[in-house]
């Protein structure tokens, strides 16, 4: 009778759990929907407006506040929260963009001058279509992420890029259908993902990914001077098929402009055996996290649980 019961009470908790997804899925997508009637300029304004009203009362933005702490003891609350706050619009204004993608994401390499989108690097983009080779291009939950293979499709450069699907179904299955609207060989972070990288990579192809996560295994390392853990699965890929990494963000511009950069290839750190050494690179790439975070960091998505305080709150 005890397990009969348990399992009833699990299967409540799942239904609830599913049909508040649900809801809050209606909710976005009608929002969605609605802001689809207006100039793509006055949604996003509108949107970013709400989320001043609706990010702050969020169990995230407690969260993100104490993120916020842990990274930046130095300033002020006043400083974290106007920190929060343009997180909040970064957010929602990303979300709404899902809505123009086909607008926002409009360029071409031979004449750039009519595009919201500015390049820097554009002669690594050549050198990789020219000089077909593997390899991986990393990058983090900043401005607008989606653009990078987009543009890159733009270039005629094909890369399989590794996304994590949102929590809430209903939202993920709309998403997908968005990105696969402009973006060609998407790897979810799924069972069997690391074997479909491996596999690009070894046709010579490249793969993009997301390296700001929340990570439960792999070795330790440092984030703003705090322990955390850290995805060896790039460091790993990269050992075995000893391809060139280079390091991508997208920057938010005032105007609704975003610039994109590609950085020249890095070289990762070596053990005494000569061979790429996986812990030393998984804080290589942190390291570079922390700087572009550093840089703009009312654009990086601070309510991640990547130091795994959410319990603590």
């Amino acid at each position: 009778m005890t397990n009969l019961v348990r399992r009833s009470v699990a299967e409540l908790r799942k239904f609830a759990s599913n049909a508040s997804d649900w809801i809050v899925a209606q909710f976005i997508l009608a929002l969605l929907f609605v802001i689809r009637l207006m100039p793509m300029d006055t949604a996003l304004n509108v949107m970013g407006g709400l989320a001043k009203i609706v990010g702050p009362r969020t169990k995230r933005h407690t969260l993100a506040m104490k993120n916020l702490e842990m990274a930046f003891p130095e300033k002020t609350i006043e400083e974290r929260h106007e920190i929060a706050m343009e997180m909040w619009v970064n957010m929602a204004r990303l979300a709404a963009e899902y809505v123009y993608l086909d607008q926002i994401s409009v360029f071409d390499p031979e004449s750039v001058e009519n595009s919201n989108i500015e390049v820097i690097g554009h002669e690594v983009f050549v050198d990789l279509v020219e000089n077909k080779r593997p390899f991986i291009v990393f990058t983090i939950h900043s401005g607008n992420f989606e653009l990078l293979p987009i543009i890159s499709q733009r270039f005629n450069l094909s890369v399989s890029a590794l996304f994590r699907p949102p929590n809430n179904k209903y939202i993920a299955k709309k998403v997908l259908a968005a990105r696969g609207e402009h973006m060609k060989d998407l790897v979810a972070s799924t069972a069997g993902a690391a074997w479909n990288l491996a596999r690009k990579l070894d046709s010579g192809g490249g793969v993009g990914m997301l390296v700001d996560q929340k990570f439960s295994k792999g070795g330790e390392t440092k984030f703003f001077g705090h322990t955390v853990k850290t995805n060896p699965l790039l460091a790993k890929l990269a050992r075995q098929y000893k391809c060139d990494v280079f390091p991508a963000r997208c920057i938010r511009l005032p105007n609704g402009k975003f610039r994109l950069e590609l950085e020249p290839a890095i070289e990762l750190p070596k053990g005494d055996n000569g061979e790429i050494d996986i812990n030393a690179t998984s804080q290589m790439l942190n390291d570079k996290v922390e700087e572009w975070v550093r840089e703009y960091p009312g654009q990086w998505q601070w309510f991640h649980d990547r130091w795994r305080i959410k319990h603590l709150l």
